[in-house]
This record gives structure tokens, C-alpha cells and sequence, in this order.
């Protein structure tokens, strides 16, 4: 156990020192808060539209992490040479695999609750015709930001620090305190009743979409282990896209008795089953009974997609 905690520790620390996973981070969390800012006259309908705008960048963030980060713990490692190292240490594949996936797991979990913080402001800062930026929240998330990378900046030039970790794990604590601190005012600075216009029905919205990156990061730990990133990105692509359309392309067919797409349906992920943002539409709120069995369906597709993985990763040659 104390190999396989090690083996995932260092995987989750090589991912979040690395400069394109604090970039997509960032990127992601202040342009999902940007995204309340900016006026759409929507006919009233301005706060849903930000809404699904930030669920639909914390997706499109985490699967480019996704697969970023499995290619870059698993395939960077057997082109380096480094895998062969540790395994030659009393480390069996499996675990070494296994380990791996834990800790890009973690990193796409981490990535992903610090867009939640930034989609959970949104959904406080979003307005209508009838309302005006909430200038408030927003100076204090950009202070939260700014203050972020002056403390990595401050603890790499004096104290030798690694810049990009510190800045990773200095973003997703002051936005936390940011967020905490904001929602005991309203838009004007007063104080208001705790965390009132918040739409904590994101948060489940947001679990289901971890779901999806979890999963999409399996299949790209599966490439990974016998193509580089390019071509991973390629199938990983290709995979999403399918399940974007597996309703339409094989669940019709597989309804009435089609083998092959039964087949196809049933190792095509399906990417619909993730997207809620239609469920946030009015009072309709998304049951964690349904978060629950979708837990299993992901558990169930990991356990298939990582068993593969072993096969293929059991007789690769890592001289």
C-alpha cells in the first residue's frame, strides 16, 4: 500500500507542477467567472445562458486536462524510461497502473472543483436586463487570483519553491476563502443572508461532469499505454465525439436487436448521460439517486477501460 500511495502522490504532483495544467486552470476559473460579466439580453433568460456556459467550460476544461494528464503520467513516462525504474523496484504493473490513474484522478478533481467555485459565483453574478455587474464578488475573485500568483511568485523567488504547485494549491484555497467570504455580502457589500443567490444545484450538475472526465481519463490511460499524446489525443477525440451521438447512431438500432450496435452502444461511452444543464432549467433539480447510479455506470466502464489497460500494459516493452 505505501507503493502504491507513493506511486499515486508523485503522479499527482507531476501533473499539477506542470505549467499547461495551472494555465487550463486558470484560464477556465476566471473565464467562467468572466462569462457572469458580460451582458447578454437574453429576454430574461441571461442567467441560464451563463449557466450552462460555465458547465460547458468546466467539461471542455477537464477533458482537455483529462487527456493531457494521462498521456503525460503514463506515455511521457515509458518514452523517458522512467516507468522501467520503478518497476524494477518490487512494484507489480497493475499497481504501478492503477496508481497512476488514482493520481490523475485526483488532479482532474482538483482542477474541477475550482471551476464549481467560479461556476457556483457565476450563477450569484448573472443578471438580466434589470440588473448590473456585481462589481463586488468580482474585485474579490480577481484579488483571490492575483494574490495567488504573488504568493507562488514571492515563495519561488525567495524561498526556491516550485512556482506552478504553489500557485495550483494557492488558487484553490484563496478561492475557496474568496467564495466563503463573498457570499456574506450581496452586490452592494451589505450584509445578506448566507450564500443567497447561489445555485447549489450546480453542484451535482458539476459531480456528473467529473464523472465524464474521470471516465474520458481511462480511455486516454488505455491509449496511453501503447500511443503518445498526439495519437491519444486523436482517439480520445474521436471517442468523445461518438459518444456525443451514441443515441442517435447506435441506440435506436441497438433497440431493435442489432448486435453490433448493441455492441458499440455498449463500449461507447455516453456523454449525454453526464450533460444536466437542461435540468437547471426553473425549479427542476437533479436527484443525487441519479448521481448515484451514474457512479455506477462510470465504476463499471473504469473497471472495464483500466482491465484493458493491463492487458496491453502487461507485455509492453519498456527498454
Amino acid at each position: 500500500m505505501r507503493q502504491f500511495i507513493t506511486i499515486a502522490g508523485n503522479a499527482f504532483m507531476e501533473l499539477v507542477r506542470q505549467p499547461v495544467f495551472l494555465l487550463l486552470m486558470t484560464t477556465s476559473g476566471v473565464f467562467g467567472v468572466f462569462l457572469a460579466v458580460v451582458p447578454y439580453f437574453g429576454f430574461g433568460d441571461d442567467p441560464k445562458m451563463v449557466k450552462d456556459s460555465v458547465l460547458a467550460i468546466m467539461l471542455l476544461a477537464g477533458l482537455v486536462g483529462a487527456v493531457l494528464s494521462a498521456s503525460s503520467s503514463l506515455a511521457h513516462e515509458i518514452r523517458t524510461g522512467t516507468a522501467l525504474a520503478v518497476l524494477s523496484k518490487p512494484v507489480s504493473r497493475t499497481q504501478f497502473l492503477i496508481a497512476k490513474y488514482c493520481g490523475v484522478a485526483l488532479a482532474l478533481m482538483i482542477l474541477t472543483y475550482f471551476n464549481l467555485i467560479s461556476a457556483l459565483l457565476s450563477s450569484r453574478m448573472a443578471y438580466d436586463a434589470y440588473g448590473g455587474t456585481d462589481t463586488f464578488a468580482l474585485r474579490i475573485y480577481g484579488a483571490a487570483v492575483v494574490l495567488a500568483y504573488g504568493l507562488a511568485a514571492f515563495a519561488n523567488y525567495f524561498l526556491n519553491r516550485t512556482f506552478v504547485s504553489d500557485a495550483v494549491a494557492a488558487l484553490v484555497l484563496l478561492a475557496t476563502l474568496a467564495f466563503v467570504a463573498i457570499n456574506a455580502f450581496d452586490k452592494e457589500g451589505k450584509l445578506q443572508a448566507y450564500a443567497q443567490g447561489i445555485d447549489w444545484r450546480l453542484v451535482p450538475a458539476a459531480v456528473l461532469i467529473l464523472f465524464a472526465i474521470w471516465t474520458l481519463a481511462g480511455v486516454a490511460l488505455l491509449c496511453s499505454t501503447r500511443l503518445e499524446i498526439i495519437p491519444t489525443l486523436a482517439v480520445c477525440t474521436a471517442v468523445f465525439v461518438l459518444g456525443l451521438m451514441s443515441d442517435f447512431l447506435f441506440g435506436a438500432r441497438a433497440e431493435r436487436g442489432e448486435g453490433w450496435a448493441a455492441v458499440a452502444y455498449a463500449i461507447t461511452p455516453n456523454w449525454q448521460l453526464f450533460w444536466m444543464a437542461d435540468a437547471l432549467e426553473k425549479q427542476k433539480t437533479i436527484p443525487w439517486s441519479y448521481v448515484g447510479r451514474s457512479l455506477a455506470y462510470v465504476a463499471a466502464y473504469l473497471g472495464a477501460a483500466l482491465a484493458l489497460a493491463l492487458a496491453l500494459f502487461e507485455d509492453r516493452e519498456l527498454s
